[in-house]
């Protein structure tokens, strides 16, 4: 045995050790494609598109599951959610949500599926691990947005037509609140604290915000953009920073995504994207914020310390969710 032998096996020893490190370290955003059936995937520090995944059809909202290791994709033409293993990138099983399924949302301990069918004017309640409908709780027409509480006693559920957040109570299956919003209400973001519920309302340009103590609205942020009408600002999808400090707010036809000041309710920022913003999502140390463009097909990252567009990246036709893993 030469004196360099050990060294070199050392070295061998680290790089084989920093190349596993970096791989448990490697990030992916999944984009779902409504049109092409199946799941774009990002390297998300490269910013290059590494791949697809084919899924059920019309995929829209998605959310991990089983501590991250599984991505739940709702179909909405299917009738179904695709349960895909993020380790072989496969779908293990098929879960039945009913007729027209929207937005999902699963309860703290992953035992149960909240789901919204527009058709029925209902919120489905099903059992994760048999795959069965355990129950529904009517709601106003063309229910969407579904949020479940911190502490899983509670689940909201917006209804575009009354304009309402339907409050349910989780264990009796009941309606426990009606709280009005602005128009066309569409999807929830819930503050770190569990304290306030946003609710972005499409065709009002605004987001109404919920004290969940009280079960009521007590402010309204609403959006302004020079040169832009009222009704092209139509803010969906939203996210908060995991301090609760700033939240960001895809603007939809205004094709801007706003970058809010949580404790003022004031637009710090506004940067041009794709057509039509609509998911949002931060990637793990919040850098970057990742914008959906449902109508130019295709995804923008967004430097958050510059409040500027950096890079423009094509997914599937009619991109509508992203989500990443990390």
């Amino acid at each position: 045995m030469t004196p360099t032998t050990i060294p070199a096996r050392h070295a061998l020893a680290a790089l084989a050790l920093a190349c596993a490190a970096g791989a448990a370290q490697a990030a992916t955003l999944y984009v779902s494609s409504e049109k092409d059936d199946a799941l774009t995937m990002i390297d998300v520090a490269t910013l290059q598109v590494t791949g697809t995944v084919a899924t059920c059809k019309r995929p829209r909202h998605m959310q991990l599951a089983a501590g991250g290791k599984q991505l739940v994709v709702a179909c909405t033409e299917s009738g179904k959610a695709d349960v895909i293993d993020l380790a072989s990138g496969k779908s293990v099983r098929r879960i039945d949500l009913g007729d027209d399924p929207e937005i999902f949302d699963l309860s703290p301990d992953g035992k149960t599926l909240y789901v919204s069918n527009e058709d029925d004017g209902e919120m489905g309640v099903i059992d994760v691990a048999s795959g069965k409908r355990t129950g529904a709780v009517k709601v106003g027409q063309e229910p969407e947005g579904v949020k479940v509480s911190p502490d899983g006693k509670t689940v909201f559920v917006t209804s575009e037509v009354a304009s309402m957040v339907h409050v349910v109570d989780a264990a009796s299956g009941k309606v426990v609140k009606n709280i009005k919003v602005g128009k066309r209400p569409r999807r929830f973001a819930i503050s770190p604290d569990g304290a306030e519920l946003w609710v972005s309302n499409e065709l009002d340009a605004s987001v109404s915000v919920i004290d969940t103590a009280k079960l009521e609205v007590v402010d309204t942020l609403r959006f302004e953009l020079k040169g832009a009408r009222s009704e092209d600002i139509t803010p969906v999808g939203l996210t908060f920073s995991r301090d609760g400090k700033r939240a960001f707010v895809g603007l939809g036809k205004a094709n801007h995504v706003a970058f809010v000041d949580v404790a003022s309710r004031k637009v710090q920022q506004l940067v041009l994207v794709g057509k039509r913003a609509w998911s949002v999502a931060l990637n793990g140390d919040e850098s970057r914020l990742f914008v959906v463009n449902g109508l130019s097909d295709d995804l923008t990252v967004v430097d958050v310390a510059a409040a500027k567009a950096v890079k423009t990246i094509p997914v599937g036709r009619v991109p509508h969710t992203a989500v990443v893993v990390e």
